[in-house]
């Protein structure tokens, strides 16, 4: 077997077996283009997978360290997942990687996140926006009614950019108030939105945006009546929050952390954010599969910051 034909092997497994998402494969193609470009100005072999050792491996991995050490770590496991699975289909007899132990830091850098002060002016200068344009029957109304449902989910449900631009109508139940997203590794959970204005404005753009919606078969969609996109939400995020000058970055992902955080100082148990956010840990077990949804809705409903909001 060929180091290409390995690649190609490799990457059926990826995205037919383990469903990897396509911005990961992306991911993986970019860093073993890089390997299999790397091998042939060293002269060394393409022919054959198993001639690919140790040796060639460690010489490659300090070609690594020029990066940035969050770059370097995914590129390494890129590189590990690759031989663990010519390993596991006994297409090598030995991995590579065998003994060969790295340890690299990366420095601890504490999530950007807004105050609630920050977040409330966000929404109010877009609100405001809004009902100005409502009131003298501006077009733009629409797209606005629609950046503000999306700022309300994202500020009330933690969820991810991708998540959001990728949400599917049936997977919105406004008449309940939640929303099923289906996150990294293809996992499902369940995020129920905790205060009603949230759920009101969202029934609203529904209303108004479901034809489109219904043709488009995605919840949030642009003016062209498709999906729209992460870079969209982006753009919209940056565009407000510089608009009411924020001393800070924000994006969507800004939010994520936001609400994170916020929770965390209403004492909201951390196992339980980390549930809602759909993260996978080591240090964690199926717990959040278990979470109450009656006992989400409660404490999303009496500790989300939104209440806070007039």
């Amino acid at each position: 077997m060929t180091v290409t034909e390995a690649i190609s092997a490799f990457f059926l497994h990826c995205q037919f077996e383990k469903n990897l998402s396509t911005k990961t494969i992306k991911a993986y193609r970019i860093d073993l283009a890089q390997f299999t470009e790397w091998l042939p100005s060293q002269g060394l072999p393409m022919e054959s997978i198993k001639q690919i050792d140790r040796d060639v491996v460690k010489a490659y991995l300090q070609t690594l360290f020029d990066f940035k050490p969050k770059t370097t770590k995914r590129k390494i496991a890129t590189l590990k997942a690759l031989f663990n699975f010519l390993e596991f289909e006994d297409h090598i007899v030995v991995n590579p990687f065998r003994k060969i132990k790295l340890k690299i830091r990366e420095p601890r850098q504490l999530p950007t996140v807004m105050t609630v002060k920050e977040v409330q002016k966000i929404f109010a200068h877009v609100y405001a926006l809004w009902k100005a344009e409502v009131e003298a029957g501006l077009p733009q109304q629409r797209a606005r009614l629609r950046d503000l449902a999306v700022l309300e989910l994202l500020f009330a449900t933690g969820i991810r950019v991708a998540e959001l631009s990728h949400l599917r109508p049936q997977e919105v139940n406004l008449e309940e108030g939640f929303i099923r997203v289906i996150g990294k590794g293809s996992k499902e959970r369940l995020l129920h939105i905790g205060h009603d204005s949230t759920v009101d404005m969202l029934r609203l753009y529904f209303r108004t945006f479901q034809p489109t919606i219904e043709s488009a078969n995605y919840f949030f969609v642009n003016r062209l009546g498709n999906r729209l996109s992460e870079q969209s939400v982006r753009l919209m995020v940056r565009k407000y929050a510089e608009a009411v000058q924020l001393p800070k970055h924000i994006t969507p992902h800004i939010f994520r952390h936001t609400f994170a955080t916020l929770l965390l100082q209403e004492e909201v148990d951390i196992r339980f954010i980390q549930g809602l956010l759909g993260h996978a840990s080591i240090n964690t077990t199926q717990i959040y599969a278990h979470i109450n949804p009656e006992h989400q809705r409660t404490l999303l409903r009496t500790r989300h910051p939104r209440r806070l909001f007039q």
